[in-house]
């Protein structure tokens, strides 16, 4: 009678623990997880009811259910916040199914809005998000002048790294008339020691302004990077007259050399910067009918101010004037008294910062870093080069306009997303049967 009496009252004891603390599962679910976990975060938001400040109320007790190819994958409840983080234990494709019956009295779910949605978890911590609007009223369709003007600034925001990615090739092109095919890697070197020093910034407890440290310290590592490359690669080449056709081929190895140098050390996987690619909500400026985002501003600022400054020493500097030199005419500027090894180092520090800076923006602006990014983007950079003539900083800039236009607008007129640089390179393959020395280039720079 006793046994029966003492096993009744650790069932009940047993019962309030659960009434109480809750389901293991759900007091997992409920954790924090570590910040260096990968995970799903959801924010549920009721758009149609709204605090004294204006700010949407959160929707806190909702539980989500994760799972990966039809198989549970993790569950969550969303907080006091009305966030939820679900670890899970790859990378992939998951999906988020939201159970209605658990949303608080009188908050529904909008008309259009699905109880599931699809995640590309691809990022290492917290930062794959899902996204399901409360409150939010249907609006219009968008018309086509919207859609316009929101891709003429994504192509002018393009262009502008495109046009510093571009004065980096043209700056080592028109000193030495190599065609450098590790070029793209030089870019993914500068997202890659961003992100490195980002992450080094961050933990030691300058996570205001690990980004913007970390993108100075990789220009500088990234005009390092083009120091040492002509001193211990191209120039000893150059004196051992290996001709352009071999220095060519060499630098598409040194390619492949690179990207799996990076793949390597930095993993296969793709990474974001610390911030801008957390915020939930990020802040937006406006100005002339155009919605910039807040990184969209920094990139415009960054990229125009350090293309005008040196545009600006390259036709008032001396050794800018050098360079112009050495480009019309190596031998003659030789003669002239002109230190011609010099010159050409210095072009490659400052074409390899400038390749540097346009991998740190061209990461921010993707938000995504990956040891693929620069091979990617190393024939739309040739298109723009080509389009304006080859070792010429107007005519790199000219073509990086029109290419970057030309890249974000292709989709609004049936160009798959998946296959936005077909445009570009149409537009090179034209102009090279057209006109080879391109917009601002002369025919015998070809020789």
């Amino acid at each position: 009678m006793r046994k029966r009496l003492y096993r009744v009252l650790v069932a009940l004891i047993g019962a309030l623990m659960v009434l109480l603390v809750g389901t293991p599962g759900a007091a997992q679910a409920t954790e924090t997880p570590p910040p260096d976990a990968t995970a799903i975060q959801v924010t549920l938001q009721d758009q149609a009811n709204k605090d004294a400040e204006g700010n949407p109320k959160p929707v806190p007790g909702v539980t989500l259910q994760v799972t990966k190819d039809g198989k549970e994958a993790g569950e969550g409840v969303t907080d006091d916040k009305g966030v939820a983080t679900i670890v899970v234990e790859e990378l992939g494709e998951y999906v988020v199914t939201l159970d209605e019956k658990t949303l608080p009295s009188g908050t529904v779910l909008d008309e259009n809005t699905k109880d599931e949605a699809t995640v590309q978890v691809r990022f290492q911590g917290p930062n794959n998000r899902a996204i399901f609007p409360i409150g939010v009223t249907a609006g219009e369709h968008s018309s086509f002048g919207k859609d316009l003007m929101q891709n003429i600034r994504a192509g002018i925001v393009f262009a502008l790294v495109l046009g510093l990615a571009g004065l980096g090739f043209t700056l080592v092109f028109g000193t030495t008339g190599l065609s450098n095919f590790a070029h793209g890697e030089l870019i993914t070197f500068g997202a890659v020691m961003a992100w490195t020093f980002d992450q080094i910034f961050k933990t030691g407890g300058l996570a205001a302004v690990s980004v913007i440290l970390a993108g100075v310290v990789a220009v500088i590592l990234g005009g390092l990077g083009g120091y040492v490359q002509d001193k211990v690669l191209w120039g000893p080449l150059r004196r051992r007259g290996t001709g352009l056709i071999a220095m060519m081929i060499v630098s598409i190895g040194l390619s492949f050399f690179l990207r799996y140098v990076f793949q390597y050390f930095f993993s296969s996987s793709t990474k974001a910067y610390s911030q801008y690619t957390q915020q939930v909500r990020e802040s937006h400026w406006y100005y002339l009918g155009f919605a910039l985002a807040s990184r969209e501003v920094v990139i415009i600022l960054v990229s125009a101010v350090t293309i005008l400054a040196v545009c600006v020493w390259l036709s008032k500097s001396r050794l800018g004037k050098a360079m112009r030199a050495v480009s019309d005419n190596p031998a003659l500027a030789a003669s002239s008294g002109l230190r011609v090894d010099s010159v050409i180092t210095s072009a490659w520090v400052i074409g390899g910062a400038l390749t540097a800076l346009s991998g740190v923006l061209y990461a921010l602006r993707a938000s995504e870093i990956n040891t693929f990014m620069g091979m990617r983007i190393l024939l739309v950079v040739l298109a723009a080069v080509t389009l304006g003539g080859l070792g010429t900083v107007w005519g790199a800039l000219i073509g990086s306009l029109v290419i970057g236009l030309v890249y974000e607008l292709g989709p609004m007129f049936g160009v798959p997303e998946s296959i936005k640089e077909v445009g570009p390179l149409l537009i090179m393959i034209v102009i090279l049967l057209v006109r080879p020395q391109g917009i601002l280039g002369r025919k015998e720079r070809l020789g």
